[in-house]
């Protein structure tokens, strides 16, 4: 008879080939939607359904899981004041992550200056019907709406239009109030629990797809709008590529070393999300398997509920390097001289108009849009200079945002002093650990040839699956 392994007890995770592997079929179909979008235009905008039907079926389960994992998390705490104190924590990284996101980008293009010698007229740019709407919402956008926006003016609006701060503003609130009936309230947060599991499982089965999706998005992106672009505006994508690369080593890297934890483990580890954010170009498909993971990982249910689904619209480290760096491009292109004090003062309306980057078709575009209307001194027209190159910078700028907030939510939770190092760094290194108690039913481990065979031995099943076992026990 085998024996049940002790607490705390890890194994290296059994290897699996690499032909079986999500992220190496979500790599190649990104490879494939490349070419065909590159040698038949016609045929890559022809997928585009593809890509967006797979988009829709992800952001589906965004809003009923940030809802239930915050829920669930609040509801289930002792101290709803530790809460608070979480979340306090939380705005206060991501405002002091977005200012080093900004002043990167700024001192970027500062060095680099690529917009000297465009010389372009803001009086005689011509605008797109495309940009021309895009522009239009940035315009009207006010610095402080976000702010205004967060209460919804029904329960159901928000889930409909995928609001994820409106979300996030109903989940408190009723966690709260689940959390102060108490007994009475435990039935709720037993179905809660149990309907978390069950959209995580539909989340395994929409995941499958993810390779049919990535093909869909990248030959759309491609042969919508070409590999000119890239050629004639390339010195400024390496740029900002480039700076996102050094931000995320030096500075994320920097904290995840505070942490005592390694920032290439946790991207290794997070690789298949990564694959799905880079063939879709938004980290929307990604956010619901990093909750799973970080959960997995040991950060409890209540920080990954409160700081992952924030920082999705408040921790946008890719975002800011962007809007800071195209700011000054169109600046110098337009020949408009900035002193230091109106680019700090641009930094300043930045901290503000990123956060609406998320969550919205170009998003990124908008919020720059915002910007340069608010302060006045750089034509909005100007924008027009990047709007053909901006498609093939949201990829980096959703990857670096996912990485951002990913790091972060491990840092708040040792602010909390919640954070088992050691748990972390095993499962980052691929380790089997135990299921934490409470955690939710998900397959967060790598699948193995063995797992499907038949006849498979009893007394090696509890090693296993221990990963998969749902958190209650069915009533007897």
């Amino acid at each position: 008879m085998g024996h049940t392994p002790l607490a705390g007890h890890a194994t290296p995770a059994p290897k699996k080939r690499w032909y079986r592997q999500l992220y190496f079929w979500v790599l190649t179909a990104i490879l494939i939607g490349v070419l065909v979008g590159w040698l038949a235009p016609g045929a890559g905008v022809a997928m585009e359904p593809i890509g967006t039907t797979f988009v829709n079926a992800m952001k589906m389960l965004i809003g009923p899981i940030v809802f239930l994992t915050i829920v669930g998390g609040i509801a289930s705490v002792a101290d709803l004041k530790r809460v608070g104190m979480t979340g306090l924590k939380a705005l206060t990284y991501f405002q002091v992550g977005t200012i080093c996101a900004l002043v990167f980008g700024l001192v970027a293009i500062n060095i680099f200056r690529l917009g000297e010698g465009v010389n372009a007229n803001a009086s005689t740019i011509k605008t797109t019907d495309a940009a021309a709407k895009l522009i239009a919402s940035g315009t009207h956008e006010q610095w402080w709406q976000f702010l205004t926006d967060i209460i919804p003016t029904s329960v159901i609006q928000p889930f409909v239009e995928g609001d994820i701060l409106q979300i996030i503003f109903i989940a408190v609130v009723f966690g709260i109030a689940l959390n102060a009936l108490g007994t009475v309230g435990a039935p709720v947060l037993d179905g809660v629990q149990r309907l978390t599991g069950v959209m995580f499982k539909i989340l395994g089965f929409i995941m499958k797809a993810a390779p049919l999706g990535a093909f869909g998005a990248m030959a759309f992106a491609v042969g919508k709008y070409g590999v000119s672009s890239l050629t004639s505006m390339g010195g400024l994508i390496a740029l900002f590529y480039a700076t996102s690369i050094l931000f995320v080593v030096v500075v994320l890297g920097s904290v995840m070393a505070f942490l005592k934890l390694n920032i290439f483990t946790m991207i290794r580890h997070l690789k298949e999300e990564y694959m799905v954010i880079l063939g879709t170009s938004t980290a929307e498909p990604a956010l619901p398997g990093l909750m799973r993971k970080l959960e997995h990982a040991g950060v409890k249910k209540e920080t990954v509920g409160l700081v992952v689904p924030t920082g999705y619209s408040f921790n946008l480290d890719g975002a800011a390097i962007y809007l800071s760096l195209a700011a000054l491009y169109i600046a110098q292109a337009t020949n408009t001289h900035l002193t230091i004090g109106q680019q700090l003062g641009l930094l300043a309306v930045m901290l503000l108009t990123s956060k609406g980057a998320a969550g919205v078709a170009g998003g990124g575009f908008i919020a720059l849009t915002a910007t340069l209307t608010t302060l006045g001194t750089v034509p909005a027209a100007g924008i027009m200079l990047i709007f053909g190159i901006d498609k093939f910078m949201s990829e980096c700028r959703a990857l670096v945002n996912f990485t951002g907030n990913a790091v972060a939510t491990l840092f708040i939770a040792r602010w909390d002093r919640t954070l088992d190092v050691d748990r972390v760094r095993r499962v980052f290194a691929g380790e089997i650990v135990d299921t934490l108690p409470g955690e939710e039913a998900a397959d967060t481990r790598p699948d193995t040839p063995e797992d499907n065979a038949p006849g498979r031995p009893a007394d090696v099943e509890p090693a296993l699956t221990a990963s998969r076992r749902p958190a209650y026990s069915e009533p007897v």
